[in-house]
């Protein structure tokens, strides 16, 4: 008992992304000033959704619970791994490691329930646009945006219980640069192909059934704005949807090439690499890709400047 307890308590050792060579430190840097970037992006993006009244509206309150989701995700990641490769200590203990999973995961399934409200969002707007403040309501969008934290949260609960009742001997080394439940079940002694099975179930509830939704709106949308009579209102509808279908794409292929293959078929490098460009680089590019083609946004960030 007493071994097993010393098992249980001990740290585990983050492998991380980059070593020591030129070429690595050069990229270390770029991912510091992406993450940069990102905080400054996501922080910009909530603070001028709630001082410009303008954009008091569903749509951007939607907006402002992304890049808030955003800007935890990648704080849940990139101090550890930076602090990690500064200071050469690559260990982190269980509880946070555990920590690092649940807020991980719990941000990963809110922001794919977020989407989907998102794109219902856009449905509404476009195809019933006479009613969209009644069918958008914000009660009900308060309720949706609500319960997109609350569904995250409990499939962070969910997996987080699971790697606790996990057992884990011999090599500690966990060969990525964040805590990932995929990575972790290497690690482990006990068998893990009921916990798999579990992954798999969750996964196709967090992404593939709100990709579905996602899919079925903005069918419904793409149809609506072919049959537009005037080529403004067509170019508007696009523009607005463009921008959502392609952190769409990016969030939700990244997701389903992590967390959706076959264990026998995994590469620690791929993973690394793909865990990278969704818990760093998309945080990033989301509130870019929202804000240059939003001229309201524009308008509200040139209102704050000109104030200054």
């Amino acid at each position: 008992m007493e071994r097993d307890n010393q098992i249980f308590n001990a740290d585990f050792i983050l492998m991380g992304i980059f070593s020591y060579t030129p070429t690595h430190i050069f990229l270390f840097s770029l991912v510091l000033g992406i993450f940069t970037m990102a905080l400054l992006a996501n922080t910009l993006m909530v603070l001028l959704i709630y001082l410009d009244t303008r954009l008091h509206t569903p749509m951007y309150f939607l907006l402002g619970q992304l890049s808030l989701m955003d800007l935890m995700l990648i704080c849940t990641t990139v101090p550890k791994m930076a602090h990690s490769y500064l200071s050469g200590r690559k260990s982190i203990s269980l509880a946070g490691c555990e920590a690092q999973i649940f807020l991980y995961v719990s941000l990963l399934g809110a922001e794919c329930f977020l989407l989907a409200v998102m794109a219902y969002d856009r449905y509404v707007a476009i195809c019933y646009p006479l009613q969209y403040f009644n069918l958008m309501n914000w009660k009900l969008c308060g309720l949706m945006a609500a319960s997109s934290w609350f569904l995250g949260a409990f499939d962070g609960i969910v997996e987080l219980a699971a790697t606790l009742s996990f057992s884990y001997c011999g090599s500690r080394e966990i060969a990525q640069f964040f805590c990932d439940v995929p990575a972790l079940l290497h690690l482990s002694c006990t068998d893990t192909s009921t916990f798999e099975t579990l992954i798999f179930i969750c996964c196709v509830v967090m992404l593939l059934l709100p990709l579905s939704l996602i899919i079925i709106s903005y069918t419904r949308v793409i149809i609506t704005v072919i049959r537009m009579s005037s080529g403004e209102g067509r170019h508007k509808a696009f523009t607005t949807c463009t921008s959502h279908l392609i952190v769409v794409g990016m969030y939700y292929g990244a997701a389903m090439f992590i967390y959706m293959r076959p264990t026998s078929n995994r590469s620690p490098t791929q993973d690394k690499m793909v865990s990278a460009f969704y818990t760093i680089l998309t945080p990033m590019l989301n509130p870019l890709i929202y804000s240059l083609r939003n001229k309201d946004v524009v308008k509200a960030f040139s209102k704050v400047l000109g104030k200054r």
